[in-house]
């Protein structure tokens, strides 16, 4: 079974055992917690994934590590998977985790780059379209790229808007180029 599959579905059982010990929010907190502290130290990042590192010992840098940062049911989610011999897809649930807690709680990210920083207008115009085409709450990551001349490239989920002058230049170089040849 490919690891992407294994990561969904302990992610899934994590967040049904959240929900039963109503704790979906500690534990969505310890996820982000984790993703973020593996994201940032890619040492600790391959010694959870390392086959060599002995169980007992990737325990023990877990426990250390996020001790009682993180809430009971966590670690002992983490222990046991450990246990198991699957550390490996420990980052892959927990990643997989906040996507699953994102749907349960119909919140979706939506990119948009464009070719300067969004003003507040901007951004709040562009969120409330998301929200009135998705019904669900948004989280918004911008990132700027001059090479887009003009405009915004906006993806949610699979679809993608891309309103940015250099596409729309690239649209009629290439009409002009057909025309040309024909």
């Amino acid at each position: 079974m490919s690891e992407i599959k294994v990561a969904s579905r302990y992610a899934k059982s994590l967040l049904d055992l959240a929900l039963e010990e109503k704790a979906l929010e500690e534990i969505k907190g310890d996820m982000q917690l984790f993703v973020n502290t593996l994201r940032a130290n890619t040492e600790l990042q391959a010694v959870v994934k390392n086959p060599i590192v002995p169980l007992g010992k990737k325990n023990n840098i877990l426990k250390a590590i996020f001790g009682d940062k993180i809430h009971k049911v966590t670690a002992a989610f983490l222990k046991i998977v450990v246990d198991k011999g699957r550390a490996e897809i420990i980052y892959g649930t927990a990643k997989e985790f906040l996507n699953q807690y994102n749907q349960y709680k119909n919140i979706v990210t939506a990119k948009v780059v464009s070719a300067a920083p969004l003003n507040e207008s901007a951004r709040t115009e562009i969120i409330n379209k998301v929200k009135a085409v998705t019904g669900g709450e948004v989280i918004l990551k911008e990132t700027v790229d001059a090479d887009l001349i003009g405009g915004f490239i906006l993806t949610v989920g699979d679809k993608q808007l891309d309103s940015s002058i250099a596409s729309s230049l690239n649209r009629v170089k290439k009409e002009f180029s057909q025309k040309v040849i024909s």
